[in-house]
């Protein structure tokens, strides 16, 4: 694959076009003159398959309540079925605005006030919002660290959940920020001690579609034949996959009868939001004419993560970067060369970059910067060698 030729093809200037992640930085960073590098979203154009179908949307000139047709089922279950293995009817699925708001959702639809709710940070700071926005109890069982491989030990996460009585368990699989594709035995050890323990399970799969090599994604609702589905919901969308974030369109997957019923309760009491039509259109042509785009953007995150991981190898060996087996999102360890407390500093004031940075992901995360490998390679060959020349100077 040419990925020079396929970015002059598909990536775009974003700046001045109203984006979150290109003209938010004086307001988020204090700072206008900054390389983007933070926001989950891609510079590169979405398939040609679902601006298509927009443009058809937009020429018919109305938009007006919409309606989830047969054909977007039908779309959707079939990328699920041959990339995941999964098998969904209707009844299974409702429709949000996105993953954060389901996770709000969720907790507020499943428990109570000042019930504990445990995450594994580093992990996706929306997490946290979610719970100590809702008037939850935060309980975090942070994740191992082998040298930039991250671990859950179940002893210390079942002690998490005893010794709070926790009522519910967010996952993030893929696990963002650490890229952890989690494997089959593994999410088992983790579902089989909430199920032990009544603890429901609200699964984050949002980067289901980025898993890499030898590390195959394997949903929650698929673990063991499907065993652990009636203590599960699941969130997902192709938001991430296509890039179609601000299409505001996502899933809620639930197999239990009881459980849906939950939810649909707590989302009649706060007003059931009606679908987006774009959002719709959207995610249903990425699903039927995507695949082949969606290839090309993987093989250009690994191009992106080679690169970055062979430079800092050659140039500044104490750097740990984190193996990519999911997301589009590296984790990198700085403290070979600085103490944790100097790097935030360093990359933005130094670098001049605008990154996420580890203590967004955890309380002890001060040392380590998430950059997105989702984007041109320009752009990642240059924070590369910003890094690199600030370092060594």
């Amino acid at each position: 694959m040419d990925f020079e030729k396929f970015c002059e093809e598909h990536c775009v200037e974003r700046k001045g076009t109203g984006t979150l992640k290109w003209d938010s930085l004086q307001e988020v960073f204090g700072d206008a003159d900054l390389l983007p590098l933070w926001v989950a979203d891609m510079e590169i154009q979405s398939p040609e398959s679902v601006r298509e179908a927009l443009k058809k949307r937009v020429e018919h000139g109305v938009f007006g309540y919409g309606k989830v047709e047969d054909s977007y089922f039908e779309a959707f279950f079939a990328w699920q079925k041959k990339h995941h293995g999964m098998d969904l009817a209707k009844e299974n699925v409702r429709f949000a605005t996105g993953v954060v708001g389901s996770l709000y959702a969720a907790v507020r639809a499943y428990t109570k006030e000042n019930a504990s709710v445990v995450i594994c940070p580093p992990v996706y700071y929306p997490f946290y919002d979610a719970i100590l926005n809702t008037g939850r109890k935060l309980v975090t069982c942070e994740l191992d660290n082998h040298e930039g491989h991250y671990q859950l030990d179940m002893e210390k996460f079942e002690k998490a959940i005893t010794d709070n009585q926790a009522e519910m368990f967010i996952l993030c699989s893929p696990h963002n920020p650490v890229c952890r594709v989690w494997t089959e035995e593994e999410l088992a050890a983790m579902m089989e001690i909430c199920k032990k323990h009544g603890v429901l399970v609200v699964s984050d799969e949002i980067h289901q579609d980025f898993a890499y090599e030898e590390n195959p994604f394997v949903s929650s609702s698929m673990v063991k034949g499907g065993k652990y589905r009636d203590n599960l919901i699941l969130l997902n969308s192709g938001s991430k996959t296509f890039n179609l974030a601000g299409l505001i369109h996502s899933h809620v997957i639930i197999y239990n009868e009881k459980l849906m019923e939950t939810y649909d309760a707590y989302i009649k009491s706060i007003g059931s939001p009606e679908v987006n039509l774009m959002g719709v259109t959207g995610m249903e042509a990425a699903y039927r004419g995507g695949e082949e785009w969606f290839a090309d953007v993987k093989a250009l995150i690994q191009h992106n993560y080679n690169y970055m991981k062979q430079e800092f190898a050659r140039e500044l060996p104490n750097i740990v970067v984190t193996p990519l087996e999911g997301t589009y999102l590296s984790w990198i360890d700085l403290r070979g060369y600085m103490s944790g407390e100097e790097v935030a500093d360093f990359i933005q004031k130094k670098c001049r970059l605008a990154c996420d940075v580890g203590e967004w992901f955890s309380f002890t995360g001060h040392g380590f910067v998430r950059i997105n490998l989702a984007t041109d390679t320009k752009n990642i060959k240059t924070a590369v060698e910003r890094i690199i020349t600030n370092i060594k100077s």
